[in-house]
């Protein structure tokens, strides 16, 4: 097994792996108790070679391999990427490109919209994963031979992973069904830890226009001083209590303790004080313009029934196709189908549109329905006029 420390093994091993079409990448981080998560180990294998290097090595200086996670030429396939694109967005500024997540291609392989990664394991590979060292704190050094082979296997088995996947998807020309889900994963407004942004992660549970601007400014402040800290921003103020603060917006240090989820003193503390004059000055001094510029339409009254109905066909054709919904359409686009037939939704074009979209028309205007027939639910064609 080879284990990288040093600088100069590590741009030796990154030169063989610049030699191959693509790379199997893997982390292993902390962050349950701070909000930057600390990478304690990277496992990298190729069809050649394999290692885990160490970034925690004194001296170690990752430059060449971070330059290959954007070399345009390599591949770079992760499984379920999301928080290690994060970590090396933050080393880099830039989101690793090209890649491919196994996640998103067993979503168009008919394993679900969220398979683990064992289970993938199991289902292409018929390989068991051993997960004996799962709670290991990779923060601690040394690691054991057993933890290191442990950490190694993730992308042994990733690397032999990804061309089963890519043949079978290929053979069913379905590749192109994943480029959506892969531009969304790279978008680096994903991983933008602007304070003022920090709002967009939370689910609205109003539009009203105050409430959406002390949600704005209170997730701001919550955002800048649990970076300030590295503490998780759930310590700050859990998200509960920013939904209760937009809510009652209280504008004065005293008006925190009348509130109910927000923790008990917080009103006569430093951060108290601090959050109450914020969201005073952002009420008495509101900014122009809308607040929620990428909001859509509403949709139309009486709507909520089909999208119901809608909802049933999506998986029907799922099910049909071997995908899963979610790579289809999501909520929101169902809702804007409900609204228009000229919808801005991808469900409404190219194979989406093939799989689902088409039929998701027609039953809209009558022309097919559902029915449940020796317990199944099918399409059938509506005959006569609409």
């Amino acid at each position: 097994m080879r284990i990288i420390t040093t600088t100069q093994d590590l741009n030796a091993f990154c030169t063989e792996l610049a030699k191959d079409p693509f790379i199997a990448v893997d982390t292993e981080f902390l962050r349950e108790t701070t909000y930057w998560p600390k990478l304690c180990l990277i496992q990298a294998a190729s069809p050649t070679v394999e290692a885990v290097i160490d970034p925690m090595a004194a001296g170690i200086d990752l430059s060449a391999f971070l330059e290959l996670m954007n070399a345009p030429g390599l591949l770079k396939v992760f499984h379920a990427a999301r928080q290690d694109l994060e970590i090396f967005h933050r080393l880099t500024g830039r989101v690793p490109h090209p890649l491919f997540d196994t996640q998103i291609g067993a979503m168009a392989c008919g394993y679900g919209e969220s398979i683990a990664y064992d289970a993938l394991v199991q289902a292409m590979l018929k390989r068991r994963v051993d997960k004996s060292s799962r709670f290991t704190d990779w923060s601690r050094r040394p690691l054991s031979e057993a933890q290191l082979a442990y950490a190694l296997a993730d992308v042994v088995h990733l690397r032999d992973l990804y061309p089963k996947m890519r043949d079978s998807l290929a053979a069913k020309g379905r590749m192109s069904w994943l480029d959506d889900e892969h531009a969304s994963l790279i978008d680096p407004e994903n991983y933008d830890a602007t304070p003022e942004s920090a709002w967009k992660r939370l689910k609205l549970r109003k539009t009203q226009r105050d409430y959406v601007l002390v949600l704005q400014v209170a997730a701001a402040w919550r955002e800048k001083l649990a970076q300030a800290r590295d503490t998780p921003r759930q310590r700050v103020l859990k998200d509960d209590a920013l939904f209760e603060i937009a809510e009652q917006r209280p504008r004065s240090a005293a008006a925190f303790d009348k509130l109910r989820i927000v923790p008990k003193g917080f009103g006569g503390s430093r951060q108290g004080q601090e959050l109450a004059k914020v969201i005073d000055e952002a009420l008495a001094a509101p900014p122009e313009g809308d607040l929620l510029p990428d909001r859509g339409p509403p949709p139309p009254t009486g709507a909520g029934p089909t999208v119901e109905l809608l909802k049933v066909l999506l998986r029907l054709q799922a099910d049909r196709h071997g995908v899963a919904p979610r790579l289809i359409a999501n909520a929101a686009e169902l809702e804007a189908i409900a609204a228009s037939d000229s919808a801005q939704a991808p469900a409404l074009s190219g194979w989406r549109r093939e799989v689902f979209g088409a039929q998701a028309l027609a039953l809209k205007h009558g022309a097919i329905a559902l029915r449940l027939r020796n317990g199944q639910v099918e399409t059938f064609t509506v005959e006569g006029p609409n």
